[in-house]
């Protein structure tokens, strides 16, 4: 498939943000649904830019976009995978921020226009808010605010979020950051963390602004072997390489990674025993984790359920409970 790109987005200042959408074979009613939901936003149309990157779809995206065609940097490539296709997007943008949309989601309106001005009042490095997977949850116009903090520390004290599209964060943030490619799962939980290490400036909301809409294409409900498989293996490879990262930096950054890790770890052993229900599948990965060094979980008082869960680990007697109790 030949390289198709069409600039026709006629932007006379520098944005406020480029929306980064990416989308291989997204339904029409989805596509369309998530446009909506950023053309519709309270916003000058010099404030926003935005970018498709069609990542090899069998029909062009845009014939599909007949009334957006001409407001939008559309870029249609051979398929290489989300995450070539996000890092194209951040190469093309222009605007002060960015903000991931997966072409199946929707921004949420009232919600969404008061991140935007918590952006346009704060100017923080980055704007941390909440996704819902109810749409009974689509409208909710304010919430509490934390910051600005410095990003290392507020990922020591808090468990974050490891979807990107429930960031805004500032186009010169990213220096020499990129997504893995070839990582299908979970390229988004080794981006964010490095993001916050760089990250001076954070405000953090309770505001729910985006929706995640699942279905049955979407990368987490598919359930089959080998989908669990790479699943599993992606995130073991992500954990990996963050914990190698976190040894070699120092301080406040050091330990918030190894925060993020720990708890990373711990979210795979239970994927694992969720998803196996076999105790000599847990004690495999544990024999794994132990010789990456990831094993046993460090005594942290992160939360009550990483401490419950970390002494429900600790024993092989415990690990065979948990593979036959745990819901």
């Amino acid at each position: 498939m030949p390289i198709q790109q069409m600039f026709t987005q006629n932007i006379q200042e520098k944005p406020l943000m480029s929306f980064i959408i990416t989308c291989f074979n997204t339904s029409v009613d989805m596509l369309q649904a998530c446009m909506k939901s950023i053309f519709d936003l309270e916003m000058e149309s010099w404030e926003r830019e935005v970018i498709i990157i069609d990542d090899g779809s069998e029909k062009p995206a845009i014939n599909h976009m007949e009334e957006w065609k001409d407001q939008v940097i559309y870029l249609r490539q051979p398929n290489k995978g989300v995450s070539a296709a996000r890092n194209c997007g951040m190469d093309m943008a222009h605007g002060r921020y960015i903000q991931f949309v997966d072409s199946d989601d929707l921004l949420l309106k009232e919600s969404y226009e008061r991140c935007l001005d918590l952006i346009r009042n704060m100017k923080p490095d980055i704007l941390l808010f909440k996704m819902t997977h109810k749409e009974q949850d689509v409208e909710m116009k304010n919430g509490k605010v934390e910051g600005p903090i410095d990003g290392s520390i507020y990922m020591l004290h808090n468990n974050i979020g490891g979807g990107v599209c429930s960031y805004i964060f500032k186009s010169s943030l990213p220096i020499n950051l990129r997504f893995t490619n070839g990582t299908a799962y979970a390229e988004d939980e080794e981006f964010t963390p490095q993001l916050l290490l760089r990250c001076e400036q954070l405000v953090a909301t309770d505001i729910k602004a985006y929706y995640y809409r699942e279905h049955s294409r979407s990368a987490t409900q598919l359930k089959d072997e080998e989908h669990v498989d790479k699943r599993l293996e992606d995130n073991i490879t992500v954990i990996n390489r963050l914990h190698h990262l976190a040894e070699a930096l120092h301080g406040t950054d050091r330990e918030a990674l190894r925060r993020r890790v720990n708890q990373l770890t711990m979210d795979f052993l239970y994927q694992i025993i969720h998803s196996r229900r076999n105790p000599k599948e847990t004690e495999k990965a544990v024999k794994r984790l132990h010789a990456m060094g990831l094993f046993p979980l460090p005594r942290k008082n992160y939360t009550r359920k990483y401490q419950w869960f970390r002494l429900a680990m600790y024993t092989k007697a415990g690990r065979w409970l948990m593979s036959y109790l745990m819901p």
